[in-house]
């Protein structure tokens, strides 16, 4: 989904000013020349505007440009079999997401094992969802709806983004821990026409982004739940988690920088090191709207990589989704 920029990250007007900085360019060698971030997804979404946002800081502190390449389709797995195959010098890099850990059980056909073929570098940030439900839906909280649906079985739908994305894999994660809850699943091409159906009644419910669901919240158009991290969020502070009340519950979308497999591991630690400085940087965290900082070394994002394929693998098998 596209969506606009000011609803995700926040572009500060002086980003393309920053202060040169370096405790690394300046004496070596790499980076001698500009370095790629392929995307894989379109121009003006998170992903991108994410992107967009690390090279701006990278380019800064390393003194060549990181230029954004966007390859979208087959849900990141173009731009990721790009990156798998480049040369492995430093100088094509790939925008990590959720979507890697997933697809690494939802595609059986690929040309590379993702854990195997991408180095991890460094985690960005971890991003939260929302259960939204229609005004119609008569739950005022989230015991109230697992009380309603174990009440009425397949009698609700919620709307995803697509088959195998974030929000169709957190939804049925829900289901599974909360006691195999039986609502039926309805994918868009896309968030925005999943959400356009929920405000019309089309479908009950929806686990999208906080920022592309704000303003409907505020206005009271639509009625959220709770939200999918471990820990309440910064922006909404007074909406509980999932995991008050369905223990062990977490889900989140993941954002991180890797680079083809036997990438030099000085270039990995030499980036690492930029990245983690540049997420501490205040103004850099003031550019994110919804998101958590991560940070930490390759090791790190590997485990969490790791991790998350492996949740998302359990889920997948569970629910029996198929790719379409």
């Amino acid at each position: 989904m596209k969506l606009p920029r000011r609803h995700f990250l926040r572009l500060a007007a002086g980003a393309t000013a920053l202060p040169a900085m370096s405790g690394f360019a300046w004496g070596r060698s790499y980076p001698s020349r500009p370095v790629r971030i392929i995307v894989g997804f379109a121009a003006g979404g998170p992903n991108d505007i994410l992107a967009r946002l690390i090279g701006q800081r990278l380019s800064q502190r390393l003194g060549q440009p990181f230029v954004i390449e966007n390859r979208p389709g087959a849900g990141s797995n173009i731009a990721t079999e790009a990156v798998v195959h480049a040369p492995a010098d430093g100088y094509t890099l790939l925008l990590v997401g959720s979507p890697n850990a997933i697809n690494a059980t939802l595609y059986h056909n690929q040309s590379f094992n993702f854990i195997r073929d991408i180095a991890p570098i460094a985690s960005l940030m971890r991003g939260a969802l929302v259960m939204l439900v229609s005004p119609a839906v008569p739950a005022k909280d989230l015991p109230e709806f697992i009380a309603y649906v174990k009440a009425n079985p397949g009698r609700l739908s919620y709307g995803s983004g697509g088959v195998g994305g974030i929000t169709h894999v957190t939804a049925e994660l829900f289901k599974q821990e909360a006691g195999g809850l039986d609502i039926q699943h309805v994918p868009y091409r896309g968030v925005a026409p999943a959400l356009a159906d929920l405000l019309g009644g089309q479908v009950q419910v929806v686990f999208v982004n906080l920022a592309a669901s704000i303003e409907y919240i505020k206005a009271g158009k639509l009625r959220a739940l709770a939200v999918t991290t471990a820990t309440r969020s910064d922006v909404v502070p007074d909406f509980p988690t999932i995991g008050e009340f369905v223990s062990g519950y977490e889900a989140s979308s993941i954002f991180g920088l890797g680079a083809p497999h036997n990438t030099p591991a000085e270039i990995i630690d030499a980036l690492n090191k930029e990245i983690n400085a540049a997420l501490v940087n205040p103004e850099f965290k003031a550019q994110l709207l919804d998101g958590t900082v991560l940070g930490g070394s390759p090791a790190d994002f590997g485990k969490l990589l790791a991790d998350e394929t492996e949740k998302w693998a359990k889920v997948i098998r569970t629910a029996n989704i198929k790719p379409e």
